[in-house]
């Protein structure tokens, strides 16, 4: 195969298999909040009327979800799929959708923010195969990926589906259902890890000692320095990537503290908060950024915070001012404020509310009505971990909103 030229991934089954999967899991656990579907892997016989209880209005969102990813539309997919609502028969419609398609592959990713309806990504497969190149030369050597990350956002698809591809490595194994102590036996030299911060920092608990040639990747969220120092000092090599569902990849480093280095495809783009990338074809396209950027020369920088607000939980990104809204919609809540904790209180969000008339005195009731408030209308990360009930909003003596300390109760 020409090095240029983009894998044909699908022909892989277990790849296929596990991006289709991932995809419909976390689709039915958007539509059902609250109550998530069986983790995958699922059988290939799962029948998702009988087996997974979907109603019409969810199948129909799932085979929306898979053509909208896999641009399998006017392949005459849609029909199949909603008549045969079975995982075996949807990857071979997937299969033979993508396989129809002779040139000019396409796949859309929907970013992980929280306002109702996710940002959709789309990027040419061919520009996706560009990036997997330089990653594949951050990462010589490796021989097996392990994956704590789904295949169906881009993080997941450019390590997990193409990096494969690029580095001949048929053996990807899947960390989701398996504690952080349960991977360390399993590791072996040659091996790269696939996760996010919160996933490390799981790990870093355990003070392990890696063997010599492991490396793991970070992405999806800042990596806290320390968190990477702790690792490096047990001899694992991690490769922090920067970028978004927008750009996919933008930046590398390797040494927490360190600025990050643009990946050789990208260019800074003037003062302006966008970058310039050259496009597998010869042509410049210019991509605007979700963050702004200290730049230490040409080629080196540092993030210095988002520009649409949104912070990170667990990897996904959120934003605190619309989960203030959703607590705001409730009928006992006056005002709401929702902030990222500090670092001494976790990695979650927390919220501080301020009850209607007739709600004074009960906090507790409210704390436990508020949680299961959000529990039937947000997803995991963006739940408050912390609630604190007052008479107003904490504010500054300039009137500036303010932080707050998290009851001990």
């Amino acid at each position: 195969m020409d090095d240029s030229t983009p894998a044909a991934w699908w022909e892989h089954d277990p790849t296929l298999r596990r991006l289709v999967t991932d995809l419909l899991a976390a689709e039915l656990a958007l539509a059902r909040p609250g109550r998530p579907p069986p983790p995958p892997p699922w059988p290939g016989t799962c029948h998702f009327i009988h087996d997974l209880g979907a109603d019409s209005l969810e199948l129909l969102g799932l085979a929306t979800a898979l053509a909208e990813a896999l641009h399998l539309h006017g392949a005459g997919i849609d029909e199949r799929l909603l008549a045969r609502p079975v995982l075996d028969d949807w990857v071979a419609a997937a299969r033979a959708g993508l396989a129809s398609r002779e040139h000019g592959h396409e796949l859309t990713f929907r970013t992980s923010g929280s306002a109702g309806t996710p940002k959709r990504c789309t990027h040419a497969l061919a520009t996706l195969w560009q990036e997997t190149r330089a990653l594949a030369g951050l990462l010589p050597g490796r021989r097996r990926i392990l994956s704590a990350v789904p295949s169906h956002h881009i993080y997941g698809f450019l390590f997990t589906v193409l990096l494969p591809r690029r580095l001949g490595i048929d053996d990807v194994c899947d960390l989701r259902s398996a504690s952080p102590a349960a991977v360390l036996p399993m590791l072996r030299p040659g091996d790269l890890i696939v996760a996010h911060p919160g996933w490390w920092e799981a790990l870093a608990r355990l003070r392990p000692a890696f063997g010599p040639d492991i490396a793991g990747v970070s992405s999806t969220a800042p990596c806290p320095d320390e968190l990477a120092g702790l690792l490096a000092d047990a001899g694992l090599r991690l490769v922090q990537i920067y970028g978004s569902s927008e750009t996919g990849g933008v930046g590398w480093r390797d040494a927490g503290g360190t600025p990050f280095t643009l990946l050789p495809h990208w260019r800074r783009a003037g003062d302006g908060p966008e970058l310039a990338r050259r496009m597998p074809d010869g042509h410049t396209a210019r991509y605007p950024l979700q963050d702004k950027l200290d730049w230490s020369d040409d080629s080196r920088f540092r993030p210095a915070g988002r520009v649409d607000q949104a912070v990170q939980v667990g990897g996904t990104n959120v934003f605190p001012g619309y989960v203030a809204e959703v607590l705001r919609m409730h009928p006992a809540v006056a005002e709401a404020a929702v902030r990222l904790m500090r670092p001494d209180e976790g990695r979650r969000l927390k919220a501080f509310v301020v009850p209607r008339a007739g709600y004074a005195g009960r906090a507790g009731e409210l704390r436990e009505d508020l949680s299961r408030w959000v529990g039937e209308r947000l997803a995991t990360a963006e739940r408050p971990a912390a609630w604190n009930i007052g008479e107003r909003l904490p504010r500054q003596a300039s009137g500036k909103p303010a932080d707050w300390i998290i009851d001990a109760d």
